[in-house]
């Protein structure tokens, strides 16, 4: 059954909205800020004309809400596609399925978001407390209305920055466009329209989550770095040094000279050096693996928080 011709742009986005039910949120977002940004520019071109006769002009320009769907839906297929990084070989055996996050450039990618996390979680933190806290202040005077409409634009556009760095990192798809202000309006309904939109409420509560979460990020990924790297390497040293390829300087004091004073003893031999280049091996390894998990999990909650409804 085909839908009537939509006779305003509210209509035109909402049964664009409904073609494209079921997609990501981030794709519905940025397709619905192209159509609203484009129709509202069309109608602002043709003041002599009713809403409804501009967008009867421009259906074989820009097309039905269904066509604009199907070819979202056509683009978003072949820029994943191209944007997907290479599928690394099917690993059969366990050992190899567990050695095989190395091939994975997600591992990386989100090693280095979990380290990056704390200094960006301050600047949101400091931002989005300072800004709350100035704008509750100002809240009497006059300039506290542009204040805060500032503030809140700052953080929309900080959400959109943390969006694309989310992408980048975990794949996940986030919004390329921020949602539409749709028409103009007054000071105070924009106001309102800020005050009501949950998005705007989400998206400071994801602002302060991101310090407590970018501190456990942070200490988890440099203990793991830490220990495992330390692990891997303190054998390698010592056996380079028992071979005269390196000078005792090289090795801590507590493993220096022919009787090494490791605690346990039995962690100076053979063995015990290689237990401990196994054990550094597969904690970094594992860690690898927590970073690749923690960096899809906190991809769904930003789009949870940050991407409009």
């Amino acid at each position: 059954m085909t839908r009537p011709a939509p006779r305003s742009i509210e209509e035109y986005l909402r049964q664009l909205r409904t073609a494209l039910e079921g997609e990501d949120p981030a794709l519905i977002q940025d397709a619905l800020y192209d159509a609203e940004e484009y129709l509202r520019a069309e109608v602002a071109a043709h003041p002599d004309r009713g809403e409804a006769d501009v967008l009867e002009l421009i259906a074989n320009t820009y097309g039905a809400p269904e066509e604009v769907a199907a070819a979202y839906r056509d683009t978003e297929v072949k820029v994943k596609a191209a944007l997907a990084p290479p599928t690394p070989p099917a690993a059969r055996s366990g050992w190899r399925r567990f050695f095989a996050v190395y091939s994975d450039p997600r591992a990386y990618t989100s090693l280095f978001f979990m380290l990056l996390a704390l200094a960006t979680g301050i600047v949101y933190f400091t931002v989005t407390v300072t800004g709350l806290s100035l704008s509750l202040g100002l809240a009497i005077l006059i300039i506290g209305v542009p204040f805060f409409l500032a503030f809140i634009g700052i953080t929309r556009a900080m959400a959109l920055a943390e969006g694309r760095l989310i992408e980048a990192v975990t794949g996940e798809r986030m919004p390329r466009r921020p949602p539409h202000p749709g028409a103009k309006a007054s000071l105070w309904t924009r106001i309102a329209g800020m005050l009501t939109d949950w998005r705007t409420w989400s998206t400071l509560v994801y602002f302060l989550l991101m310090l407590p979460l970018g501190i456990i990020y942070f200490t988890v990924a440099v203990t793991g770095l830490s220990v495992g790297v330390a692990c891997v390497t303190a054998p390698i040293a010592v056996a380079m040094q028992r071979l005269g390829w390196i000078g005792s300087g090289w090795i801590d004091s507590a493993w220096q000279g022919e009787g090494l004073h490791a605690e346990p003893a039995w962690l100076a031999g053979f063995w015990g050096l290689l237990l401990l280049f196994i054990l550094g091996v597969a904690l970094v390894t594992l860690l690898m693996h927590l970073a690749r998990g923690i960096g899809r999990l906190h991809a769904r909650l930003a789009k949870a928080l940050l991407v409009a409804g």
